[in-house]
This record gives C-alpha cells, structure tokens and sequence, in this order.
C-alpha cells in the first residue's frame, strides 16, 4: 500500500485519502508489537534501504541564540522562561564559517543554522543567505532552522543554495496546544508546503517525553508518514528538560518507548534519514545502539545542539567503532575537496 498526502500547489496540505495514508490505529499497532517482533521489522526495513547501513553526521551552530517571543514549553531560549539562555545577536559570517570548517573536519557532511525567531525578517535574511552560501562553498550540505517562512523566503534561500529546511511538527495534533500556543499547528504545515514548493528538502520530526501518550506519539508519526513526500530528514527528539521551562520535572519517558519511536518512524518512513537528535547525552551507548538496530542512520553531532549538550566528537566516534557502524561518506569529489582546502 502507498501511504501518502501530498501538498496542494499553493502551500497547504491536502486533506488525506483515507485509502492512501497511515492512520494512525495503524501506526499504534506498530508500537504494540512485540518489542523484538518490531526491532526485526524495523532492521529488515533498513537494510531494504540502507544496505551500506551507514550512519550520517550533521553538525547544529545557533547562529541566533535567544530572545524567542514564543511560548514552546520545551525550549530554553524562550524570551519568557528564565533558563540562563542569554538573547544574543546572530553570529557574524566568519564566525559561522569557522565553525563550518571545524563542522567538515571533525567529518561531518550536513551542517545545519538554527536561529531563535518565530520567523526571519529581510534584515536576517540576506545575512542567513550569506551563510548558506559560504558553508555551501566550503562542500558541506546545507540545512537551516529559521521559523515560519513566509512567501518568497524558502525561495530566496533555495536561490542561495540551501540543501534542507528543517521545521517540526513537535508532536501530534491533538496534544500540540499542551506544549504552544504562540502558533498554529496549521502554521507548521504551511511552512513546510512553501518549503517544498520551493524545490527544498525537508527536515522534520517531533519530540517525545513532553508528557505525550503512546497514541499521541503514534500521532505524531502519522502526520510525518503522510506528508507527500514524507520528509527525507526525520530528527527524533528526546525531551531536554532544562529547569525554567514548563516541562521540566515532568517524569522520563522510558528508555524502550524511545526506541519503539525510531522503529515505527523507519517502518513509516522507509527511505528517511532518521536522526538522533536532542537528547542523546542522557540515553547512554546501550540505548544509542538499540536506536541504531532500530534504523536511526543519523546523528547531531558535536559538544552542544543549540544550547544543551551533545556527546562529544570524539566519544561519538568512539562509540560508532566500537559498534562497527562506518559513517556516511562526503559526496565532494577529490579536485573538490582540494579546491575547498581538504
């Protein structure tokens, strides 16, 4: 069965075909299997797709932190939340390019730009664009995080040569006003329709352990699954609770439940890139490792993910060896690589 939604030529989504799509009772029957049943189905679907079953590396710089008018429960750079998050002005181009440089050297291929807007003026954007260029000249792929885009924005960054626009659905419709309020969760959508119709690749995934039920994560999945094409980049989040913010003393999510997500989001999503993102720190290598039999192919990578922490470099590199899970390889050619010094 195809299981899809597809977007209208404007920048909406279509209702689903309810013949065509994932519903959600489906997805749940996925997290209720077995454990072991679902890991087996889950590894036969990756390597279906992924036979080299390397695992890609993408570093996140903030290049704006801080001083976000909205009202994400989860995030310590809201402008309303005392998190010790200082508002800072965005980054200057060599800064970001430094970092990039670093970024490629230490081996990762995608570099990633987040900023703490609900959306980007004209001001920012001829300073993201910048950016996007230079990291892009350097033979990294490209992804920014910016917000809500309006019209001609994704366009513009297109233009400019961004590879990824990365914009969440956080979580299922049904439990979105529980976490914000400051944003529709139609908003989201149409950010990713104009993302799309920009000839963009698209980033999205959601965070779990926000207090969510096992329906509502399934929810979650359902929406990104049927999203046409469903996304090629599926970041899985663990919730960071960072003293301040609403949701933190909120109790952990189970180490397993996590895991049973992964799964379900490669069964759903065969030929995604399923990235470990926020969270990773507080899971361990055993729990890492059952996420990569589970078919996450993708990690952030480096010592901090906007502004919380990530496992090291090198404790990274580290745990992949000891797994024998070889890293996906730049696609620069040699006379590139030489040209960007290396």
């Amino acid at each position: 069965m195809t299981h899809a939604v597809s977007f209208h030529s404007a920048t909406r989504i279509a209702i689903p075909d309810a013949s065509a799509t994932w519903p959600v009772e489906e997805v749940l029957a996925l997290f209720e299997l077995p454990f072991n049943d679902l890991m087996f189905q889950a590894q036969q679907v990756h390597r279906a797709h992924f036979p080299d079953g390397d695992v890609e590396l993408a570093t996140l710089l903030s290049i704006k932190t801080g001083g976000c008018e909205e009202d994400c429960g989860y995030c310590p750079q809201a402008a309303r939340y005392d998190t010790g998050v200082e508002a800072k002005k965005i980054l200057e181009l060599d800064q970001v390019l430094e970092a990039a440089r670093e970024a490629r050297a230490s081996g990762a291929t995608r570099f990633c730009m987040g900023a703490a807007w609900r959306s980007p003026k004209d001001r920012d954007m001829d300073k993201v664009e910048a950016m996007v260029r230079g990291v892009k000249a350097l033979g990294l792929e490209t992804c920014a995080t910016l917000g809500m885009l309006e019209e001609g924005q994704a366009d513009r960054l297109k233009d400019a040569g961004l590879d990824y626009y990365n914009h969440n659905l956080d979580t299922a419709p049904e439990f979105y006003d529980n976490v914000i309020s400051t944003r529709e969760y139609q908003d989201r959508l149409d950010t990713l329709g104009r993302v799309r119709n920009a000839g963009l690749k698209v980033c999205c995934g959601g965070i779990v352990g926000m207090g969510e039920s096992r329906q509502q994560r399934a929810g979650l999945i359902a929406q990104l699954a049927n999203l046409n094409p469903y996304p090629e980049s599926v970041p899985v989040n663990h919730l960071v609770q960072v003293e301040g913010t609403p949701l933190h003393g909120l109790d952990p999510l189970d180490p397993l439940e996590f895991v049973r997500t992964i799964a379900v989001a490669r069964i759903t999503m065969p030929k995604a890139r399923v990235r470990l993102s926020a969270g990773r720190r507080q899971m361990g290598e055993a729990v890492q490792a059952m996420c990569f039999l589970a078919g996450a192919n993708s990690i952030f990578y480096g010592d901090k993910l906007l502004t919380t922490g990530n496992p090291e470099a090198e404790d990274d590199r580290a745990m992949l060896a000891k797994l024998g899970l070889k890293t996906h390889a730049s696609t620069l050619t040699e006379a590139q690589k030489e040209r960007c010094g290396g």
